[in-house]
């Protein structure tokens, strides 16, 4: 079976009137001159012929024929992300510039790109936790929601992981949004400290009995940073000003207990590239099974052959008068 890759336009009635044209002068013009010289002129034919086979063929190849296997099963798959960040108020220390929140949501813009065809949801969490935007493949508004994301958001009082990671977890065990393959889950956790937490255990358990696996982002420095307020920085009960230090041995332990892994942004170093890179390695879920047109555009062959007719016409002469 062929299909086309384009029907007739005006530039192939075109072409095709300019071929009977000059066809039916060539003819009649040959005719004439036998007739004067009382001869033959049926050699004229082949010419006739030769050219009519090699501008069709010219036609036929600008038409664009495809065949062979036109159809092929094509599968769009996809994995399910939760990216769960914490607003606690040492977010806004600026050991790393502009702050440490203000950073991650830089590098959250590069991860949402390179998983524009996934769904993304996002979860801010403190001491508590709150579904900031569900799963979505809505670039615009993930960009919007997180765009929005702050440490005012939530009222400071240490920082609980198992808040987060719960709300994830049931997320993604949600029927609404479940998905065959649990490979497809993923939850990625970002903070700069210890938790506080009391349940983050249980929930890292169950992460681990449902296969969803678990990444940590630690941001933050060892020599740690001030914590600005209004009209100055966060003081202690001694009136001395609070140096909040990233704390990566909680988020180690969680990435590792559930089979995942940790990874850092610093002043010096940013594992964002190796982050995507490791998320990228997961098979996505099956999310459509489709059967496309993928023919092949066989239109050199055609034009092949029509090459050929046409050196060997330039090339090759014949009397078409006999006298």
């Amino acid at each position: 079976m062929i299909s086309w890759g384009k029907s007739f336009t005006e530039l192939e009635y075109w072409l095709i009137a300019l071929f009977v044209l000059l066809s039916a002068a060539f003819l009649y013009r040959n005719y004439v001159i036998a007739k004067r010289l009382h001869s033959e002129s049926k050699s004229i034919w082949v010419k006739f012929i030769v050219r009519t086979l090699y501008f069709s063929l010219f036609i036929v190849a600008l038409l664009g024929p495809s065949f062979g296997a036109l159809k092929k099963e094509v599968k769009a798959v996809g994995k399910d992300i939760y990216i769960a960040v914490d607003v606690s108020q040492s977010m806004d220390a600026t050991d790393i510039q502009p702050s440490r929140l203000a950073k991650i949501k830089y590098e959250l813009n590069n991860i949402l790109s390179a998983f524009s065809s996934d769904r993304i949801g996002l979860i801010i969490f403190s001491a508590d936790a709150f579904m900031q935007c569900p799963l979505t493949y809505d670039q615009n508004a993930l960009h919007i929601f997180l765009e929005t994301i702050n440490t005012g958001l939530m009222s400071s009082g240490g920082t609980d992981f198992g808040k987060a990671l719960d709300m994830a977890l049931q997320k993604h065990l949600d029927p609404a949004n479940s998905s065959t393959k649990q490979q497809s889950k993923i939850i990625l956790l970002i903070s700069d400290g210890e938790d506080f937490g009391e349940d983050t255990e249980e929930a890292v358990q169950e992460i681990e009995t449902n296969e969803i696996k678990l990444f940590t982002l630690g941001v933050g420095t060892p020599r740690g940073g001030n914590i600005p307020e209004r009209g100055g920085y966060k003081l202690d009960n001694n009136g001395r000003r609070v140096v909040t230090r990233l704390n990566n041995t909680d988020l180690r332990e969680i990435a590792t207990q559930a089979g995942g892994q940790y990874f850092e942004v610093s002043d010096t170093r940013n594992e964002v590239p190796q982050l995507i890179q490791a998320i990228s390695q997961i098979e996505g879920q099956v999310r459509d099974v489709k059967k496309l047109d993928v023919g092949a555009n066989k239109y050199y062959y055609p034009l092949f052959i029509a090459m050929i007719l046409f050196i060997t016409d330039i090339l090759f002469t014949v009397s078409v008068i006999k006298l």
